[in-house]
């Protein structure tokens, strides 16, 4: 055996005292480890396994075929043959003149072996084998003729290994979960911190900051961007005649209606404040945006919420106010779009409500 190679051993053995072997042997004495030895030879396997019972391995199996190692590993045949793993020991040379490197090169890229441990078993010493074997995929090697103490520290340190393994990978898994419901708990945080508690839409605050998004956005791209302000017509008399409840029912349905109409990916619909509602029109001209205003002030008029003390309708509707800026490289301000879509909206009011109007 070489000396570089064997130096190992020597500190494994003095690094793993007695009472982790028992440990170990007892946690598989318990149902939860196997131990699979495949070996050309059916006194080696029957040797390997008498020096682990002994240390107290317990749930210990063994074969001289490889296609039915492959099976119990899960890689072929009945997957109802499939056993629990927990450590392969296996022979480089296998009946028929197979190799066992050539074996463990088929454990490569299976995720249901990603945690199975191989110690090779070889009677070659020699530096380059061993090598081949761990580029391979194994973990260790022990050489016959077999030492019983040096089998059993490296099986010891083997599923010592494992055992750390599946803990890494169910941490990992857990840490992911957790991961994951914090992402999702803060979307949702985000998202109720957006939203306006009684229309459902998006919120003040949310729109101040996305007309600022869309308005740099406008300014790079030289494309025209609009904004409608809406205001339901007479609503303090609307809660006066039916009351806050019907008025916060109101409120929920002209939103509704913003969020039907104004649908396209970039289209913001947002509560204003109180009565009022703000719509961000990214990439919209002066003539397509009044057309969006009027299909959302017909669509309000169409829900026939009847209003008695309105003078500009017998049933709730709404005006609206529509400002657009073709471009933003050159001049102009958010804040000067938004005054412009109000006094718009002013317009509308002054000349009897229900109605759009585009500042000019």
């Amino acid at each position: 055996m070489k000396k570089g190679i064997d130096r190992p051993i020597r500190t494994l053995m003095q690094n793993f005292p007695a009472s982790d072997e028992k440990n170990i042997a007892n946690s598989m004495a318990g149902g939860m480890d196997r131990i699979l030895i495949l070996d050309d030879a059916p006194e080696n396997c029957l040797l390997v396994e008498r020096i682990l019972r002994k240390a107290g391995y317990g749930d210990i199996v063994a074969t001289q075929s490889p296609a039915t190692a492959l099976e119990w590993l899960g890689l072929q045949g009945d997957p109802n043959n499939k056993q629990k793993i927990s450590l392969l020991l296996l022979d480089i040379l296998l009946p028929g003149g197979q190799n066992g490197l050539d074996l463990l090169r088929q454990f490569a890229g299976r995720d249901e072996l990603a945690d199975l441990p191989v110690i090779i078993i070889t009677a070659i010493h020699d530096t380059q084998t061993l090598e081949s074997a761990f580029e391979a995929g194994a973990v260790d090697y022990v050489t016959k003729p077999f030492d019983a103490t040096e089998l059993r520290a490296r099986v010891r340190s083997a599923l010592r290994l494992r055992h750390e393994m599946v803990q890494r990978r169910q941490r990992e898994k857990d840490l992911e979960e957790i991961t994951d419901k914090l992402s999702e708990a803060y979307q949702t945080l985000l998202r109720v911190s957006r939203t306006d508690g009684l229309s459902g839409i998006w919120n003040r605050r949310f729109f101040d900051e996305i007309l600022d998004v869309e308005w740099k956005r406008a300014s790079r791209s030289g494309r025209p961007i609009s904004l409608l302000l809406i205001d339901i017509d007479f609503f303090k008399k609307f809660n006066d005649t039916y009351g806050h409840q019907a008025g916060d029912e109101c409120i929920r349905k002209v939103a509704t209606v913003l969020k039907e109409t104004a649908r396209r990916a970039g289209d913001f619909p947002s509560r204003y404040g109180g009565e009022e509602f703000a719509v961000i029109l990214p990439e919209t001209d002066s003539d397509s945006a009044l057309i969006v205003a009027e299909n959302i002030r017909t669509k309000v008029m169409a829900l026939n919420i009847p209003h008695q003390s309105s003078v500009a309708s017998p049933n709730v509707s709404i005006s609206i106010g529509v400002a657009t800026q073709r471009s933003t490289k050159t001049s102009g301000s958010k804040e000067e779009l938004v005054q412009k879509a109000d006094q718009a909206l002013y317009k509308s009011k002054e000349s009897g409500r229900n109605q759009s109007t585009v500042y000019s």
